[in-house]
């Protein structure tokens, strides 16, 4: 499952909105939505994600931070390297390639200095 799609499942719950139901309001099909929250579809576009603000109501800076989630949760995800190192080249690759075996733990500690790069990168600018 994706960010995106934990969120939308979340506020379906909350709501007490079933797929079928949400599916219809949306136009669109209940088996998208579903492939959608269990993360077997990319990103949706920024008009399905208007209309999903739209339907729960959800005040801008909600529906900011899930735009944002949407933006993070596509599951094929393509990382460029050109122009960069060889050792930027290599990461990637292993990294998609070990993916899969990282533990929860070993993720945090990733995000973590992911964070702190992104921090750093900001400070810089």
């Amino acid at each position: 499952m994706t960010p995106f799609g934990e969120a939308m499942q979340a506020l379906r719950r909350e709501k007490g909105v079933t797929q079928k139901q949400m599916a219809a309001a949306l136009g669109v099909s209940a088996a998208y939505l579903s492939a959608l929250e269990h993360g077997h579809k990319g990103t949706p576009s920024f008009d399905f994600l208007q209309r999903v603000a739209g339907y729960f109501h959800i005040i801008w800076d909600e529906a900011e931070a899930l735009f944002a989630l949407a933006a993070l949760s596509d599951p094929r995800v393509v990382v460029d390297t050109i122009g960069l190192s060889s050792a930027h080249t290599v990461f990637a690759n292993r990294l998609a390639r070990e993916i899969r075996s990282l533990t929860a733990t070993r993720l945090t500690e990733l995000t973590e200095i992911l964070d702190k790069a992104e921090k750093d990168a900001k400070e810089r600018r």
